[in-house]
């Protein structure tokens, strides 16, 4: 695949730089009129028929962790598949999802950052550690099947990421913190005007010696704090190509270390992203881009019966590149039409070493090999019709869809004989997806809205081919794994007054031949496809500003269900779904950038498998945040992380658990100029 890679790549980045053609030329007077913005195309109209929340860089940049799933989590239903932060939780099992549609460790909801998307080509994880909120200017969440460019990964919805554009950054900004647990955290950026556009650099460091996610009656001599310790350096550029076209880039390296329950229990995950995005405003509005990621994964899993190595998951590297292409043509002033195509390459291997851990000696006993191939092709088209108060909106997608090249391989480590040789068939096929909303305004403080959506999600190569084991259980691969697909309907209503916001959402989701860990026995699970995961339910939005006080709030009830006639687990919640969902913040703004936040959060129990035997219990945490300026730049800033302590399961087997973020305090100083 590496051939078709790099020429996919490269044949994106003609497609980028040749879109100018297409693009109007500016009219000759308005040579002088260049205006950088370093943002993509307005968004459509038509969007908010499908219910977005929009998360501003106010609250980025005053969060009491300090990490972009924190600030996520105030929408309700957002969930990871574990409650674990990015600083606790084995990087493979960052996925993100929305409106309980399973836990899952590869995200069913598609994460984009400047347009492109995040997840990591092997596992489908989102690299959260290395997305810094102080990086960007706003947060768009959709929840729902989507549609448009890369849509075919949305199944449970849409986070859309932007950069903070200039006019957001000071020429130079730094922070530095010490945390509770010897923890500190160094950032600093600089983004000065180049020319007629700008560049930002800007680079992030936070290490500390974590704490026990292991509750003290089930510590032992090997069992260890969860330490941290992670990097990343971005650089952002925008130049002018035109009155009305720029030239975006974006380049990201990332490095993250973390220890997980006993000593020994290592990880890594690193990688290296890079894009080019072309946008121009004209009447012939485009906006192009091509991206190319490289990302890596090590993992060492430690028995917790002998706590000697078991599993050595050396490396797994994968590639991902893509590319979209998209034209806004002036089809009439009551119409905003989208016309693209998109491609997304994915390959990636595991190697990785199995170990006797009942042995003192603890030989290695297995050579694995796994990997695969993945590829999708998509055309869509989407069209906004403003009839006066009335928003019509609509949109189709045509995926083709290949999974090729698997194979999984084992090796014994004693005599070099191969144990397991398994080649897999390649599969292909087409899927059409598609959504329609209406957006209608009674009046100027009162919208209606409904929509419908279908999508598919992909099985990730890794839960294709690479079975795995958290002790005491195993969870085997299959490589017959169909795409998930996604059937939607959702109404609500946005009010909105001076000072006062609020908005309500009612829902029907069902993810046919939804992929879950299925339990075969106490000790066997495998990824399957079940027949479908069902949820319905309400999301509750509110936002309030009386004089200098804020309020924001958000609730979701979801009731969801498995459907699988003649399992054990039909009729039951999927996993690591919980039925309520709340999160509150109260913000005071004082004078001269002066201001005290509280943040309140609530998720109800869930279940961490599919037969509902393991309980993690509800939990209600509180968070805050101060800030006190200094004058000159500087401000004193102290912020507080589940300050009631509160005790908070994040996994939970067969009664051997993992704890979340205990209280954690931190002090720090901002500069910026």
């Amino acid at each position: 695949m590496g051939r078709t890679v790099t020429g996919a790549f490269f044949g994106g980045i003609a497609l980028v730089c040749a879109a100018p053609a297409i693009a109007q030329a500016p009219a000759a007077g308005d040579a002088a009129q260049i205006i950088v913005t370093g943002e993509a195309l307005p968004q459509p109209l038509g969007a908010r028929a499908y219910g977005t929340v929009l998360i501003d860089r106010g609250r980025l940049t005053n969060s009491a962790s300090g990490r972009i799933e924190t600030v996520l989590a105030d929408v309700a239903g957002f969930q990871q598949f574990r409650r674990s932060d990015s600083r606790s939780a084995n990087p493979s099992a960052q996925g993100a999802t929305l409106r309980a549609l399973g836990g899952n460790a590869s995200s069913r909801t598609l994460v984009l950052l400047d347009g492109i998307p995040m997840a990591d080509p092997f596992f489908g994880y989102i690299p959260f550690s290395a997305l810094v909120p102080e990086r960007l200017s706003s947060i768009r969440v959709t929840r729902g099947g989507g549609g448009g460019a890369f849509g075919a990964g949305a199944v449970a919805g849409t986070i859309e990421l932007a950069s903070a554009t200039r006019d957001a950054l000071p020429l130079f900004d730094a922070s530095a913190f010490v945390g509770s647990r010897n923890a500190g955290e160094l950032s600093a950026s600089v983004s000065p005007d180049i020319g007629g556009g700008h560049v930002s650099l800007s680079g992030r460091w936070d290490r500390g010696e974590g704490f026990h996610t292991t509750p003290r009656d089930q510590r032992v001599a090997a069992t260890v704090p969860a330490a941290y310790d992670g990097w990343s350096v971005a650089l952002r550029g925008v130049a002018p190509m035109g009155a009305q076209t720029e030239l975006q880039f974006r380049g990201l390296v990332f490095r993250d270390y973390r220890t997980l329950r006993f000593a020994g229990a290592d990880s890594a995950s690193q990688g290296q992203d890079v894009s080019i995005r072309l946008i121009s405003r004209g009447a012939w509005q485009v906006d192009a881009l091509a991206y190319l990621q490289a990302r890596n994964f090590s993992n060492i899993v430690i028995s917790s019966s002998t706590f000697r190595k078991s599993l050595d998951q050396r490396n797994t590297p994968s590639t991902g590149i893509g590319g979209k292409f998209e034209l806004r043509p002036p089809v009439g002033g009551r119409h905003l039409l989208r016309l693209g195509a998109d491609l997304r390459l994915a390959s990636g291997d595991m190697y990785e070493d199995a170990y006797n851990a009942g042995d003192p000696a603890n030989p290695r006993t297995s050579l694995r090999h796994a990997g695969g191939d993945q590829a999708t092709i998509g055309l869509f088209a989407e069209d906004d019709w403003t009839l006066g108060p009335l928003v019509l909106t609509g949109g189709l997608r045509a995926d083709r869809w290949t999974i090729a090249n698997g194979f999984y391989r084992a090796v014994s480590a004693a005599t070099g004989a191969i144990t397991e040789d398994s080649r897999f068939a390649d599969r292909s096929d087409w899927e059409l997806s598609g959504r329609a909303g209406a957006l209608l305004r009674l009046t100027d403080a009162i919208a209606l809205r409904a929509a419908g959506y279908t999508g598919f999600r992909l099985p990730t190569l890794n839960e294709l081919y690479r079975p795995f084991v958290v002790f005491p259980i195993t969870t085997r691969a299959n490589a017959m794994l169909s795409p998930e697909k996604l059937k939607g309907i959702e109404a609500g209503f946005d009010l909105t007054t001076d000072g006062l916001a609020f908005g309500a959402t009612a829902f029907y989701n069902r993810l046919d031949d939804a992929v879950a860990n299925v339990t075969l026995s106490p000790t066997i699970r495998e990824r399957r496809n079940v027949r479908a995961v069902v949820a319905q339910g309400i999301e509750l939005t509110a936002s309030a500003r009386i004089a200098a006080l804020t309020l924001s709030a958000s609730y979701a009830y979801s009731d969801s269900k498995v459907r699988a006639p003649g399992e054990p687990f039909d009729g039951l919640a999927p996993s690591q779904s919980p039925r309520h969902a709340a999160s509150g913040t109260l913000g005071w703004e004082g004078p001269s950038g002066a201001g005290l936040s509280a943040t309140l959060r609530y998720v109800s129990k869930q279940y961490e498998d599919d037969l509902q035997s393991d309980v993690l219990p509800d939990a209600l945490t509180v968070d805050a945040v101060a800030r006190l300026p200094l004058g000159h730049g500087l401000t004193l800033v102290a912020r507080g992380e589940n300050l009631s302590d509160a005790r908070v399961v994040t996994r939970n087997a067969g009664g051997s658990l993992d704890l979340g973020t205990p209280r954690t305090l931190w002090l720090g100083i901002k500069l910026a100029r």
